[in-house]
């Protein structure tokens, strides 16, 4: 096992996609980073399963783009429904990118993936170590570890999640609510009718569901539910489907191989940075996983902070460079938080006369060129502010 040092450039608490990715942009471009996480292993379940085109285009600064690619189920439609009425269809094809899809790949393979880069470039994972407690001085900041160990950094970056310690520490508000319902999420094997190259979203007045491929013949299910068992069943998926999916050609559920269930919060980080401390990921903005889009934004902040990092700390650039992560991704997320809960909000719509109104909408919009291509631009994120 790695020994923790006392001293490093930059601390990074959290190994999930976020934390991982930060590690390995930072050492590859020589930066001194420690990257410490409270868990024993890995994930080890699929958890978020979808890597949007932006995604792949930053990933290619450190390499595991292509990677990627190999593990996963391309797909480059999205169709939302009312049960068997397609009422919006939105194509990823055309998007101007070397990655015109949606990839379906399972957060233990991002992960695994991730941690081989990161290994190659000389990093590692200290584990299991959690901070419980942090000072910050004026030239650097001190975490200390649940044994007794302290490590004094130049900057420490929160990647640990929504219920962040850093983040707490840090004193900056994390401003948003909860949403009412709880979300389950459960991958499946099940005989479906519909192509394996869309992934659906049913609007439905009891919540929302999606239903996308995974590899190895499996479907990822994400959907409202309340209340929601703690460890959803081939009977609570089975009915999810029967109620809110296809009527015509209905899905059967064979086995769950994973299920869960989270309860979803539209919160977002007042400030991505104290002093030296600073926020990625989860730990600066949650929301509805209406688009599959929080591991994307959190890992385009990673690379996005690595930048600024290395340009300080390789470079000789000033402090305030720093200043920049906020005001290029902060908007980002913003724009995020308020497109999913829309869409949230939009798809449970319970009154029968405003859902007709809706799916009216949807269908008239359906037909403008120009909506499928905001709608797609907006779902890859390769609308975001600080694409360069």
């Amino acid at each position: 096992m790695p020994t923790l040092p006392t001293e490093t450039d930059v601390l990074i608490v959290g190994a999930g996609p976020v934390g991982l990715t930060l590690a390995t942009a930072l050492a590859q471009n020589g930066v001194q980073a420690t990257l410490v996480d409270k868990l024993t292993d890995g994930a080890n379940t699929s958890r978020a399963a979808v890597v949007h085109a932006r995604t792949l285009e930053v990933l290619r600064d450190i390499n595991i783009s292509d990677d990627l690619v190999s593990r996963g189920v391309i797909v480059p439609h999205f169709e939302v429904r009312d049960r068997d009425r397609a009422l919006l269809s939105v194509g990823f094809d055309k998007l101007p990118t070397p990655f015109p899809y949606t990839l379906m790949v399972p957060q233990n393979i991002t992960e695994e993936l991730l941690l081989t880069r990161l290994h190659t470039v000389g990093g590692e994972v200290h584990r299991p170590h959690e901070v419980t407690d942090i000072t910050t001085r004026p030239d650097h900041v001190t975490a200390t570890l649940t044994d007794g160990h302290q490590i004094r950094a130049r900057y420490l970056i929160g990647c640990d999640g929504m219920h962040s310690t850093v983040r707490e520490h840090s004193g900056i508000p994390f401003t948003g609510d909860t949403y009412a319902a709880s979300f389950i999420l459960a991958d499946v094997h099940m005989t479906w009718s519909e192509p394996d190259d869309h992934v659906y979203l049913f609007f439905d007045p009891a919540g929302v569901m999606v239903v996308a491929p995974l590899p190895d013949g499996r479907h990822r299910i994400v959907a409202t539910l309340d209340p929601a068992p703690e460890h959803p069943d081939t009977h609570d998926v089975q009915s999810l489907l029967d109620t809110r999916g296809p009527k015509a050609h209905p899905a059967t559920i064979k086995d769950v191989v994973w299920s869960s269930r989270f309860r979803v919060h539209h919160r977002l980080a007042d400030h991505y940075r104290a002093d030296r401390i600073l926020l990625a990921g989860d730990a600066a903005h949650v929301h509805s996983p209406a688009g599959g889009q929080g591991m994307n934004t959190g890992i385009q902040d990673a690379i996005n902070l690595a930048e600024k990092l290395t340009a300080v700390l390789r470079d000789a650039a000033p402090s305030h460079t720093l200043d920049a992560y906020e005001s290029e991704r902060r908007p980002v997320a913003a724009d995020v938080v308020a497109f999913t809960h829309r869409m949230t909000r939009i798809a449970t719509l319970g009154n029968g006369p405003l859902r007709g109104l809706r799916n009216s909408a949807l269908r008239a919009l359906d037909f403008l060129p120009g909506v499928h291509h905001t709608l797609a631009m907006n779902l890859s994120e390769l609308a975001t502010t600080d694409r360069h």
